[in-house]
Formats: C-alpha cells, sequence, structure tokens
C-alpha cells in the first residue's frame, strides 16, 4: 500500500528526480514558461512555487534556500529580483499548467507549466542573448 506517500516517481531513482526538478525549475525561472510531460508538470508546481515564497521573503537565509534546491546564481538572481517582486500580494497560485495534447512517437500527455503574469518577452530572451554573443565572439576572431 502507498499510504502517505505523496510523489510521484517518475522512472527514476531519487537523485536523477531531484536533478531533474531542479533542472526544470531553473528553466521555468528563466524562460517563464516550458513545455513538458503532465505528470512532471504536476510534480514541478508545488516546486517552483516554494521557490517564489523563498524569493518573496527576500532574505539572505531563503536565498541560500533556493540556491541549495536550484544551484543556479542566475535563477536564484532572477527569482528573488524579479519574480518575488512580481507575486508580492499574491498568496500562491504563481504558476498554471495548461494541457496541450499528446506527444507523437509515445503518445505522452504533453503540458504547458508557466507563471500566471509571466514575461511573454522572457521566452527565449536568455538563449537570444547567448547566441548573439556567440556570434560576436566569432566575428570578433
Amino acid at each position: 500500500m502507498r499510504h502517505k506517500k505523496t510523489h510521484r516517481k517518475l522512472g527514476r531513482d531519487s537523485a536523477h528526480r531531484m536533478a531533474m526538478m531542479a533542472n526544470q525549475a531553473v528553466s521555468l525561472i528563466e524562460h517563464e514558461q516550458i513545455v513538458t510531460t503532465l505528470p512532471k508538470a504536476k510534480e514541478l508546481r508545488p516546486y517552483v512555487e516554494k521557490l517564489v515564497t523563498l524569493g518573496k521573503r527576500g532574505d539572505l537565509h531563503a536565498r541560500r534556500q533556493a540556491l541549495s534546491k536550484t544551484r543556479s546564481e542566475a535563477a536564484v538572481r532572477k527569482l528573488f529580483g524579479t519574480i518575488g517582486p512580481r507575486y508580492k500580494d499574491r498568496n500562491g497560485g504563481y504558476t498554471r499548467i495548461l494541457k496541450a495534447g499528446f506527444r507523437y512517437g509515445d503518445n505522452a500527455a504533453i503540458a504547458v507549466i508557466e507563471f500566471v503574469d509571466r514575461d511573454a518577452d522572457a521566452k527565449g530572451a536568455a538563449d537570444a542573448a547567448r547566441v548573439q554573443a556567440e556570434e560576436a565572439l566569432v566575428g570578433a576572431n
């Protein structure tokens, strides 16, 4: 029996699962919208909402706790500088999950997880900046 066992295993051992949640949380914070499978999105939601609550607190201890969960200084910087203050007056419910059909190949349910009042320009902005920096570096050589 699985009494009081709350989270999905997602076919991974615990270390892989925690690394995957941290990576997806960083991607969601960076792009403010990601596409993943429905069970992963449902597991990611409470993980990210707790991080946003830490971002709302804004103190040094909360910053260190968020850094231990995500292991990305850039994501923590955005979490505490942009996302936390954005949701200062909201009591939870920072993300939404939208069903997006089924994946071709294995027919897995696909979902879009995004922040509720997201910045539409944030999606892909980091990737575009990275490509632009690489082109400038290649052009300088």
